[in-house]
């Protein structure tokens, strides 16, 4: 691991702004002319059928994410911005292994009612199936995420734009990356 260095990663359940948190983030390092690179955990996990070695697609996601963390390090020292779900340690050091530095947690909340209005307005009405499995699980996921407590900021998105969510991140963590 190299010294100083760390990643940030936008964590929480379905529909508290994670996605709109890291295009935000991603405005206001280039601004900063701080080096970064986005992950969007989602896009390298969704393949089916998932291999019987790897059920969930993790060990999957994890090589493609490898993969892509390499090949954005070739030009340079950056951040990694992440969006994803740690639930337990597991997660969190499989993360941390893939990008070879430590990460900052930062847990994102929102009430049952605000996740759900954003959940509704991300699906169109031929996407009922996935809208019914993410508000069914948003539920079960939240309940996992609160009793993971390696978080090293919690920000209740309720109230707060995407903008505002990634002002604060970078707010809590932009001066280390000076330093």
């Amino acid at each position: 691991m190299t010294n100083g260095e760390f990643g940030i990663f936008l964590n929480g359940s379905y529909g508290v702004g994670k996605s709109s948190a890291l295009e935000h983030l991603a405005d206001l390092f280039a601004e900063a002319e701080l080096p970064f690179s986005l992950f969007d955990v989602d896009w390298f996990h969704r393949s089916w059928p998932p291999a019987s070695t790897d059920p969930q697609n993790v060990l999957t996601e994890a090589d493609n994410i490898r993969a892509v963390w390499t090949n954005y390090r070739r030009t340079g020292p950056r951040t990694p911005i992440i969006a994803g779900v740690i639930t337990q340690v597991e997660d969190l050091e499989r993360y941390e292994q893939c990008f070879e530095i430590p990460l900052r947690i930062v847990h994102l909340t929102a009430s049952p009612d605000v996740a759900e209005r954003r959940l509704r307005g991300r699906y169109s009405p031929s996407q009922h199936r996935a809208l019914a499995w993410h508000l069914d699980d948003h539920h079960r996921l939240t309940r996992e995420l609160h009793q993971f407590t390696s978080h090293d900021l919690v920000l209740d998105t309720d109230h707060c734009t995407p903008a505002e969510v990634a002002a604060l991140v970078v707010e809590e963590f932009a001066p280390q990356l000076h330093s």
